[in-house]
């Protein structure tokens, strides 16, 4: 791998003593988890990303590390964390300043995180023409939402509350219907060109039956009432599923004052899709849910998304998740294979996007980009 020194040998002799060629750049990937995220929010993604761009680099070292979990003051600490990180990874590799190169990639609120510290690095230089330090080259997001979240977060999470009450009403009426036809069957006249058979004597099953008959008029005079309370105790059974939208939601507008701000969302927006004239890779993906009727005739997204006229749109890239059932779990399922089945092609294009980066800053990849 091309995280350690790789040792050479030197002219023809091979007597000659080797020595240590250290890889002329180091490639440092900052994954940021969003909001309430743990240091396993990514899980081996970033794992998986070091060896493909490890795999497809020449002479580059790459070493991919997450931000620790944080709370509060998230931009401050994060700046003082990637400063420190920066000189650590400077001294011991050699070659001066800006030798390190990073590309930022943050998940949800990381996004936000991201692209505020980049913003503020870019504007803390004493002149445009100034280098940036630390070397930020790149920044990429993962289901940000740098213009809000979708208003069908909300309406969706309505909507399976919906569902459940309706499959809870649709099975206690099918039976109060069958408790329904046996009320009518033992309340059935005789038909008088019929032989009449004498009742037998009430056995003990009989009269188990026969009770339990008895409160079929009553259950079914209170029928509604039993389908609404079932449908209830059905919601409440799964609150914690029905509700995660919304809690999860909520705490992160108070988390981030201003993701109704859209005056503030916009120019942020703005100000990183400017950055790539600069030459810093700027890239979002967002998670796209399949249309599913009737519930869902159309796709669904987690953010809300530029739109098409705006010059930030083509920055914006396709995250298919067909195996979701919602828009939250898509989101936080983005870097589990078993919840997002475009799992793979996101890390293959992760891996592309951070290459076109280094290129863009003077290193080789192996492969076409």
């Amino acid at each position: 791998m091309t995280t350690v020194k790789e040792r050479v040998n030197v002219g023809s002799n091979d007597d000659e003593p080797a020595v240590s060629r250290v890889p002329k750049d180091l490639l440092l990937v900052i994954f940021i988890h969003g909001f309430k995220g743990t240091d396993s929010t990514f899980a081996s993604f970033p794992s998986r990303v070091e060896h493909i761009l490890t795999e497809t680099m020449d002479n580059v070292a790459v070493e991919c590390t997450v931000f620790p979990a944080y709370e509060n003051a998230a931009v401050e600490r994060f700046a003082d964390w990637l400063t420190t990180l920066t000189v650590q990874k400077e001294v011991a590799h050699g070659g001066g300043a800006g030798v390190v190169k990073i590309v930022l990639c943050g998940h949800s609120m990381g996004g936000l995180l991201a692209a505020d510290t980049l913003c503020a690095l870019v504007k803390s230089r004493p002149d445009e023409g100034a280098s940036l330090w630390p070397r930020v080259i790149g920044c990429i997001a993962f289901d940000t939402p740098y213009l809000g979240l979708n208003p069908f977060v909300f309406k969706n999470s309505a909507t399976r509350v919906v569902e459940v009450a309706d499959t809870a009403r649709t099975i206690v009426s099918d039976v109060l219907y069958f408790m329904g036809k046996s009320q009518d069957s033992s309340q059935a006249k005789p038909n008088p060109s019929l032989p009449q058979i004498a009742p037998a004597i009430e056995s003990e099953s009989t009269s188990k039956a026969t009770g339990w008959a008895r409160w079929a008029p009553a259950a079914y005079t209170v029928g509604g009432a039993i389908a609404a309370g079932a449908a209830a105790g059905a919601a409440y059974w799964r609150r914690e599923d029905i509700t995660s939208g919304y809690k999860w939601a909520f705490d992160h507008m108070k988390y981030v004052g201003n993701l109704w701000d859209k005056e503030a969302m916009g120019k942020r927006l703005d100000d990183l899709t400017l950055l790539e004239q600069q030459g810093i890779v700027f890239k979002m993906f967002y998670v796209l849910l399949p249309s599913s009727p009737p519930s869902f005739p159309s796709p669904r997204t987690f953010v809300v998304l530029p739109p098409r006229s705006s010059p930030a749109f083509p920055n914006y890239i396709i995250s298919r998740n067909s195996v979701a059932s919602d828009e939250v779990k898509a989101h936080m399922g983005m870097f589990e294979p078993t919840q997002n089945d475009g799992y793979y092609e996101l890390g293959l294009e992760t891996a592309r996007i951070i290459r076109e980066a280094a290129a863009r800053n003077g290193m080789h990849s192996t492969v076409p980009i």
